[in-house]
């Protein structure tokens, strides 16, 4: 009995993706000011002018990915400030990633908790930069890297948040008319409650019962006035309250969502894993909203995501004005997710005068299209750059 024969063929050398030329090379951070098509009034602060910072990332391949981190009037939202932002990634972040690979994701993301606690909205931009390189370098969009996407298209919610119930309206129909938006999230909290009914009940009867209203309040109410008013918001049909009391009241916040029949959004009171499971226990909501900004990266989005399924929450894409830029970075992440309830809230981009990018993200039939193109899938227009950036 004869026996076969194994030919052993010559060692094929392998080369690693993230030794091919994808060192860190170096991290450049940009503060840019862009002009807004109208105010956009929240309970402690109104914008005429979106700050970001870009953060360019340059590898040793000669590829550049960018990155967005983006602030509401200053550090009143959160902690984070453009300067504040852009000095994390200069002086501490930056530092703590040159000369290493750009592909070994989590290992920077251990580099950067290292090197700074908190500062979500700069490990956010540095990391989906990162991204946005190796997906150029690789030829595959962001969302191959972080697992697949399962949606090319979500549904998108636009806000209204001039005040202005009148002006509310023309804006709404007007969005319905082209078939951009048919969900709008009403800002609450710069007025006192009643004025703020009276709006709400303006739109409802401008936009009929057909549209789905989403209110958020921005931590503006006490739980007095959340037992007071609330009921007259079940009445006018509310789909989802977001955030109504301060994020350190979760007490009162868990009492406000055992006592209404419209959920409630958890946005500032959590932002860790551990932080969004504690709410979740506690029962300070029934729909979580996901943000770069809060969970200091993609990845780390997606685990928070996974927290939030798994103590019951549904999903909500939430934003704070993002460019082009930004808002690819979260659909990247958003289009790899099984479900999102509550579909996402990146109108950004057509908030602004002029987008920061040459190829804007498309919205089409009430939905915003997933870049599929490598890295990001955006291009930065660098006129704009160069005329909204700030002059130190």
């Amino acid at each position: 009995m004869s026996r076969a024969v194994i030919e052993v063929a010559e060692p094929v050398e392998r080369v690693q993706a993230h030794t091919k030329d994808t060192a860190i090379r170096s991290i450049r951070a940009t503060i840019v000011e862009a002009p807004t098509r109208r105010r956009h009034k929240l309970s402690n602060t109104e914008v005429t002018h979106q700050g970001y910072v870009l953060v360019r990332v340059l590898l040793d391949n000669g590829v550049t990915g960018i990155g967005e981190a983006s602030t509401l009037g200053g550090p009143r939202w959160a902690e984070e400030s453009v300067e504040s932002i852009k000095a994390a990634v200069t002086n501490y972040l930056g530092p703590a990633l040159l000369g290493q690979p750009a592909l070994a994701f989590e290992a920077n993301a251990l580099r950067m908790g290292k090197a700074a606690t908190r500062n979500f909205a700069a490990k956010g931009a540095i990391e989906s930069a990162l991204l946005d390189a190796a997906g150029k370098t690789l030829g595959l969009p962001a969302s191959a890297l972080l697992g697949g996407a399962i949606h090319e298209r979500i549904e998108v919610i636009w806000a209204l948040a001039s005040g202005d119930s009148g002006q509310e309206v023309e804006e709404a129909s007007e969005k319905l008319r082209r078939r951009e938006h048919r969900q709008f999230k009403i800002k609450f909290g710069f007025n006192r409650p009643q004025a703020d009914l009276k709006r709400l009940q303006a739109l409802r009867a401008g936009l009929g019962d057909e549209v789905r209203l989403i209110v958020d309040v921005n931590q503006g109410w006490t739980e007095a006035e959340c037992i007071r008013f609330m009921p007259e918001l079940e009445e006018l049909d509310v789909a989802l309250i977001e955030q109504p009391v301060s994020a350190l009241q979760l007490d009162a916040m868990a009492r406000v969502a055992a006592r209404t029949s419209i959920p409630l959004l958890v946005d500032e009171a959590a932002f860790t894993k551990e932080e969004i499971a504690r709410a979740g226990t506690m029962g300070c909501g029934s729909v979580y909203s996901l943000k770069l900004v809060k969970s200091g990266g993609l990845f780390e989005m997606k685990c928070a995501a996974a927290v939030a399924r798994a103590h019951g929450l549904e999903l909500y894409g939430g934003c704070l004005l993002e460019s082009s830029i930004g808002a690819a970075a979260h659909l990247a992440a958003f289009a790899t997710l099984p479900k999102l309830e509550w579909g996402t809230e990146h109108f950004g981009p057509r908030i602004l005068m002029e987008d920061l990018v040459v190829n804007p993200i498309r919205f089409e039939e009430f939905e915003i299209c997933v870049p599929d193109g490598p890295g990001l899938g955006v291009e930065v227009d660098e006129d704009k750059i160069r005329a909204f950036a700030r002059k130190d």
